[in-house]
């Protein structure tokens, strides 16, 4: 059983009191409208990886560990228990490398704060309100703990499955209605197994970066229960001696845990993905586009043309040029390739079937020279700055500059303009079955919905 109280001078302890009190406030519309996109943009990244052979792998490696039928909706698939749901939908949602992203906590919280929410909704008979609650603890936890971790984590550790392992629990926890105590002690049973290493990358391993997710929500999720049951968990999990910053190279501002706490939630500092492509590459494709537009040019009227880019972007995507599919998203001079190709359009179908052998893309990849810039590493995780010129056969030099992306929280979305993505990023979706969707995420904005019963129906995820 749970043992002694547990302080409140730890930066947890203040964390966990923030959560719940965060909960007992009532939900603006401000952020029940982020939430409506956040939940569209979670069920997009779903959609659009659904019919994938990993998106089949992961349903099977889900129904083989964790074994029977439920309530809980797959994509792509049939009922399942919550914690198969969980584990397979993080891992599918994760698939296309469009799931948000956050600048500073540099991780993907949607797939680990919105995945066991919507996995546990019909076997705890969640309400909209519960719902919303959970997901929104869950991500105030993992860009709290994402942010504190920093850089130097974030160039060793996949902080989706470290920091997102917690949010994960704190969503789980916050959805099972645990009280301080054992919400306390989810979060630190889920900090002793945050894992998730970037070694993937060197080893080219690609295909298993959405194992990180889905271990993530597996954990946090088995976390939430074992504190439910009466286990103890680490109290100082992230400041201790050798809780999570000093164990897992922590670098960032520890003030991010449970300072600044009257600010509006995290959730609303998240950024919704523009490119199907991991989310580091982004500048230089929104810089990349600028000049296609602006210029009216295309592949072949560039001579030469010279990228510089923070240099931590290299850490997670240097790919020089993919061997496989799973490698496209993580590669700049292929993605621009296409980008200069195609007249400014990256779509889906460019990462999942890559024309990997094309001649031209190739002879345009090899003009191109990609310079880290360690003046740009400086702004970095805040800025994403890169610069992107081009040698125009003509004569001319062109250049932009971009330190922000399309989709970060000062040149957002909006809810027309996330609808358009999802139908570009989800073309299997029928009109009806998109408007059914767009109806769901939007019963999250009304007060009026709040103590309906939130269980998405399968329908909703492509049930097969």
């Amino acid at each position: 059983m749970i043992a002694a109280p547990i302080s409140d001078v730890l930066p947890e302890s203040v964390l966990v009191a923030h959560l719940l009190r965060q909960a007992s406030q009532p939900l603006t519309a401000a952020t029940r409208a982020r939430l409506a996109q956040a939940l569209l943009d979670w069920f997009t990244a779903g959609w659009s990886a659904q019919d994938m052979p990993a998106a089949a792998t992961l349903r099977g490696l889900a129904q083989t560990l964790m074994p029977g039928a439920g309530e809980a909706a797959l994509f792509g698939g049939q009922g399942a228990t919550p914690l198969a749901a969980g584990f397979a939908n993080a891992g599918i949602a994760h698939l296309r490398e469009i799931d948000d992203a956050h600048r500073a906590a540099m991780l993907h919280p949607g797939v680990v704060a919105i995945t066991p929410v919507l996995a546990l909704a019909s076997s705890l008979g969640l309400t909209h309100e519960r719902a919303a609650r959970a997901i929104v603890a869950g991500y105030e936890v993992a860009l709290r703990l994402g942010e504190a971790l920093g850089a130097r984590h974030a160039g060793l550790f996949h902080a989706t499955a470290t920091a997102g392992a917690v949010g994960a629990a704190a969503a789980a926890g916050m959805a099972l209605g645990l009280d301080a105590p054992r919400l306390h002690h989810a979060l630190g049973i889920a900090a002793t197994q945050a894992a998730g290493l970037w070694q993937l990358v060197d080893d080219d391993a690609h295909e298993s970066k959405s194992l990180h997710p889905a271990f993530a929500v597996r954990n946090g999720m088995t976390a939430a229960f074992a504190a439910r049951a009466g286990l103890p968990g680490a109290r100082a999990f992230f400041t201790g001696r050798r809780g999570m910053y000093a164990a897992l190279a922590g670098e960032g501002p520890l003030a991010a845990v449970a300072e600044g706490l009257d600010a509006p939630e995290r959730l609303h500092t998240a950024t919704i993905k523009a490119w199907p492509a991991c989310a580091m590459l982004f500048t230089p494709l929104d810089a990349t586009r600028a000049l296609i537009e602006e210029h009216r040019i295309g592949a072949a009227d560039v001579q030469a043309m010279e990228i510089e880019i923070f240099p931590h972007a290299l850490k997670i995507a240097g790919v020089q040029w993919p061997a496989r599919p799973a490698e496209a998203s993580f590669c700049l001079r292929y993605l621009l390739a296409v980008l200069l190709e195609k007249g400014g359009v990256l779509g889906i179908a460019d990462t999942e079937a890559p024309d990997l052998d094309s001649p031209s893309l190739r002879a345009l990849a090899a003009r191109m020279q990609v310079r880290p810039n360690e003046e740009f590493q400086r702004a970095f995780p805040q800025r994403r700055p890169s610069r992107v010129t081009l040698m125009l056969r003509d004569g001319r030099q062109i250049s932009a500059y971009r330190d922000l992306r399309r989709g970060d929280p000062e040149d957002p979305y909006n809810w027309a303009g996330l609808q358009q993505r999802m139908r570009s990023f989800a073309p299997a979706m029928d009109e009806a079955q998109a408007a059914a969707l767009v109806r769901w995420c939007e019963g999250f904005t009304s007060p009026a919905q709040d103590a309906l019963p939130c269980a998405p129906a399968g329908a909703l995820f492509g049930a097969a």
